[in-house]
């Protein structure tokens, strides 16, 4: 009996050491786009017009949900407490499509319908999608192709877009990188044409 109050003990005490899982943040970050489809409209294309906008391929420091805030050339940190709700590419993937949806008109598909119409492919990689420490800036490099005709026509493009941040933390951070997403965004679709 003694050993079996004792083990009660013993484990009651060691509860309170065990953590299962981190404290979650008092807030994730998301970014959404600026330019929004209307409520019940429809849009309409014919065959090959679809745009399917990819997932950017992502360097291993973007494939994940923290904030990157690089300090030079080869040092990388992340934002304490500043956690996306899913990783930057695929938040990056949403503004595009909703962004190239709303300025073009045209039919916008989720990679995951992309057997509905194969027509002109937006795809690419997003090397930069974090706080510049140096000089105070969100920064997001995006090298965006377009493929048309099943491949037979690429074109490429570099976007870049930086916006000052007054602080680097959670909030500050989040919202600067949301308005350099809507800026590449609406750049992307007008290049879309």
């Amino acid at each position: 009996m003694k050993h079996a109050i004792a083990l009660i003990i013993a484990a009651t005490a060691l509860s309170g050491c065990v953590r299962f899982g981190a404290e979650p943040p008092a807030s994730l970050l998301t970014i959404t786009s600026a330019e929004q489809r209307a409520a019940n409209s429809e849009q309409n294309g014919g065959s090959g017009e679809a745009i399917t906008v990819s997932v950017p391929i992502v360097p291993q420091a973007l494939a994940n949900t923290r904030v990157s805030v690089a300090d030079g050339s080869t040092s990388i940190a992340y934002i304490k407490d500043a956690i996306w709700t899913e990783p930057p590419a695929r938040l990056f993937q949403r503004v595009l499509s909703e962004t190239i949806a709303a300025k073009t008109d045209k039919v916008v598909l989720d990679p995951r319908q992309f057997s509905l119409d194969p027509g002109i492919i937006v795809s690419g990689q997003l090397l930069q999608f974090g706080i510049d420490a140096r000089r105070n800036e969100a920064v997001i490099v995006y090298d965006a192709a377009i493929s048309r005709d099943r491949g037979q026509q690429v074109r490429t493009r570099r976007f870049e877009a930086r916006v000052p941040v007054t602080e680097i933390a959670p909030l500050p951070a989040g919202a600067a990188l949301n308005t350099a997403a809507n800026r590449i965004a609406g750049e992307v679709a007008a290049w879309i044409g």
